[in-house]
């Protein structure tokens, strides 16, 4: 009875915390998951067309955001410039990043729909750190590595970088803020990044 008891309690948790089910994954499932279920939106008829182009964004940022730490992306992304960054000015740089990271990868998967996707072994390093490479084989026979880093936050693994044909969106990304930031001021950067923001968001329309 008591057995019995437990079986059901662990259930139960097992049912209302997604956390646990999501720490079971291995670094390689949760990106290939993610993966494949971007892929499958791409390829679904309801998002195809230049007039789904919101719609289909909207999906695929629902599903990147189950995997992507944008916060994490954020702080390594502004490097020394963040410690001095107030709350506000943290959420509100997280946002416009996170923004900015979701066009980046849509617009880059979104030229991908039929190729073949292939996935290697992780590298996880002290538990803490992992690596997933995958490619994308074009019907040309074109490869694309992709390759997503990301760390153990103590329940699950959550991307931090994207390297998208050796080019590390992070430090990409980092390198241009940090020359804006050093020529100019903080405040230019996110009066540009929300000027970007504005100029897509028109784009789409």
């Amino acid at each position: 009875m008591k057995q019995k008891k437990l079986l059901i309690v662990f259930l139960i948790l097992l049912f209302f915390c997604s956390d646990f089910v999501f720490a079971l994954l291995s670094p390689k499932e949760q990106i290939k998951n993610t993966v494949d279920n971007v892929i499958n939106i791409l390829k679904d008829p309801k998002y195809k067309g230049k007039d789904k182009v919101q719609k289909r964004r909207a999906a695929l940022r629902a599903e990147i955001g189950k995997v992507f730490d944008f916060e994490e992306m954020s702080k390594r992304s502004l490097g020394i410039y963040w410690k001095d960054r107030t709350p506000q000015e943290k959420r509100e740089f997280v946002e416009l990043y996170k923004d900015l990271l979701e066009r980046s990868y849509s617009g880059k998967i979104e030229s991908y729909t039929d190729e073949k996707v292939v996935y290697y072994d992780e590298k996880i390093d002290n538990n803490k750190y992992a690596e997933v490479r995958t490619k994308i084989i074009t019907t040309d026979k074109k490869e694309i590595p992709i390759d997503y880093r990301l760390y153990f936050n103590g329940k699950e693994w959550r991307v931090y970088d994207i390297v998208i044909e050796g080019v590390s969106l992070v430090s990409n990304y980092r390198s241009q803020f940090n020359k804006i930031i050093r020529n100019h001021s903080y405040q230019e950067l996110v009066k540009r990044m929300k000027s970007k923001q504005q100029e897509e968001l028109l784009r789409e329309k």
